[in-house]
């Protein structure tokens, strides 16, 4: 195997630390919990997780170019949705999906194919786009730890990497 590819591999299972993390986060969540909003400014925990279990399937659609209505229709698509297990469920269908598509690619696609975000002027490379999901759900992880422990939950930094 290439370097390139060990590397791409290396990157998924990141990413799949992050989901299997933020999977057990998810399920430590009460039904009192979910209007818990920090600041006036900040996303409620509900719209935080939503966004969260969504980050695979949404950054799949805007790195294969998809529209910004075929981008926010996925971001609404857990409207309503407050079950734990259910969002923990769709976050690993989300992730099998990014992972699928990212093993998909050639070598050659992986390191030079660019595509452009609906948002944005100039492309990034696929692998780019992987780099900035790992970071995105690592990001709001932390995010939603950070919540959890403000709401009492018994959470440690040892469960980030379990």
């Amino acid at each position: 195997m290439s370097g390139t590819l060990q590397v791409r591999d290396h990157l998924l299972n990141e990413l799949e630390t992050g989901v299997r993390t933020g999977e057990a986060l998810i399920r430590k969540i009460r039904p009192e919990d979910w209007s818990f909003r920090p600041q006036d400014n900040f996303r409620s925990l509900l719209e935080l997780v939503h966004h969260f279990v969504l980050i695979p399937a949404s950054d799949l659609a805007i790195m294969q170019e998809k529209s910004e209505a075929e981008v926010g229709s996925i971001e609404n698509s857990l409207s309503g949705v407050e079950d734990p297990e259910r969002l923990a469920a769709a976050f690993r269908e989300n992730f099998e999906a990014y992972k699928a598509y990212i093993l998909s690619l050639s070598e050659d696609d992986y390191l030079n194919r660019s595509t452009k975000a609906f948002y944005m002027e100039h492309g990034h490379l696929q692998v780019q786009w992987q780099i900035e999901t790992v970071t995105h759900v690592f990001h709001h992880r932390s995010q939603l730890y950070n919540y959890l422990k403000q709401l009492g939950h018994e959470v440690s930094f040892f469960m980030l990497y379990a």
